[in-house]
């Protein structure tokens, strides 16, 4: 006969894992040993193979954060209490404000014969040798093209794993560079979208060796060529379904908006180091400032029309409240092409904090990065401007 384990609810709420040997900049002991692990509930248990994966913090014996999911937990806690205090001048009945991360994984894909071939690829991720390859990407021939069938096949099984994971993976896409691709999720609760950007980049690796490729998250694999990055298109909504960083129909709903926008640029402008920092790695520093990644500098981009209301704000003397023109409808000349609406906001490519009509995108993000990073930066530094605020 077989043997039957029981293992209570308890020990998989708590665990004790060692803890010693995780780099820690120097905050505990080497014989500090003792770390704690928790069940994180607000992001679901998943099973890969025949092993359950339980979400969880870790924290060490003395309290310190030894991983990303704490300090995130925290800091989305932080903007939720700060933001329901503001949202109460304009919506009393607000009683919680959420985080929503929607991030666009870009990638390169290489056969793994070629792959081989190149030892510096195989040892650090990018080529440090040989020639630029014909045209590079002057042609900009690949991007949106037709994808080629042995990388569909790859995206359609990656797609389908990462949905039995409860990934809910919307798009797919030629990237700019040669042999470069992107998916992209549709939004979720920021939480849960860290952890499932994890699990994607984890999923492509295994995903790919299936198909004969090898996956390169590396953010400037090949010089001459666009590198990678991982847009966190990033919002703030409420528990009664207002999205706090879209104008509204009404004048006092543009107040609010306005409110939440010039908070977060404050957020920005006065911790743009911390957001610096919380991008910055020795791969990302390749790929920032060249072709079409932005530049190192932290700056936010608003589009004309949000730019013009600020300006007018900030002239006017009387107590005017603002109109935004929300989407405006735009005719083309052709007859059977229905009415298109335009958003109040062009994309800005070249910004590292773009406002994009109902959210912003962090753009500078490197594509092997943890979100998470980026996003405790963000949302502490935003914490701290609406509560003083």
């Amino acid at each position: 006969g077989g043997v039957m384990e029981e293992f209570t609810g308890k020990l998989l709420v708590q665990q004790e894992p060692d803890a010693s040997s995780f780099p820690n900049g120097g905050i505990r002991n080497t014989f500090e040993a003792r770390g704690y692990s928790a069940w994180d509930p607000s992001s679901p248990a998943f099973i890969v193979d025949d092993t359950l994966c339980i979400p969880t913090i870790f924290i060490a014996y003395t309290g310190e954060s030894l991983d990303y999911k704490a300090p995130l937990l925290k800091a989305l806690r932080a903007v939720d209490k700060a933001a329901v205090d503001v949202c109460h001048y304009f919506n009393p009945e607000v009683k919680k404000v959420v985080a929503y991360l929607g991030w666009e994984q870009e990638y390169f894909l290489v056969d793994e014969g070629l792959y081989a071939a190149r030892p510096d690829l195989l040892m650090t991720g990018r080529t440090l040798m040989g020639h630029d390859s014909a045209k590079n990407q002057q042609l900009e021939d690949h991007y949106f093209g037709a994808i080629p069938s042995r990388v569909a096949a790859f995206m359609k099984e990656l797609e389908i794993e990462a949905l039995k994971l409860g990934i809910p993976v919307k798009t797919r896409h030629n990237e700019v560079a040669p042999n470069q691709f992107e998916l992209a999720p549709v939004f979720e609760e920021c939480n849960l979208a860290v952890d499932h950007n994890m699990l994607i980049m984890a999923l492509m690796r295994k995903v790919a060796r299936n198909h004969g490729f090898r996956v390169l998250l590396h953010e400037k694999p090949f010089k001459g060529v666009n590198g990678s990055g991982k847009h966190n298109n990033w919002s703030l909504g409420t528990d009664t379904g207002i999205l706090l960083h879209a104008p509204g129909k009404l004048p006092e709903e543009n107040l609010r908006f306005i409110t939440f926008v010039v908070n977060t640029l404050m957020a920005v402008y006065r911790h743009n180091g911390l957001l610096k920092a919380s991008i910055s790695s020795a791969t990302n520093a390749h790929r920032l400032g060249a072709n079409e990644a932005p530049p190192a500098i932290i700056s936010s981009f608003l589009g004309k029309q949000l730019s013009q209301v600020l300006e007018h704000i900030e002239e006017s003397t009387k107590d005017d409240l603002v109109s935004l023109s929300g989407k405006q409808g735009m005719k083309l000349d052709i007859p059977q092409i229905p009415e298109l609406m335009i958003d109040n906001t062009d994309r800005n490519r070249t910004s590292p904090f773009a406002f994009t009509g109902n959210r912003f995108e962090f753009r500078a993000v490197g594509s092997e990065a943890n979100c998470a990073s980026a996003m405790i930066a963000l949302h502490s530094a935003l914490a701290a401007q609406l509560t003083e605020f």
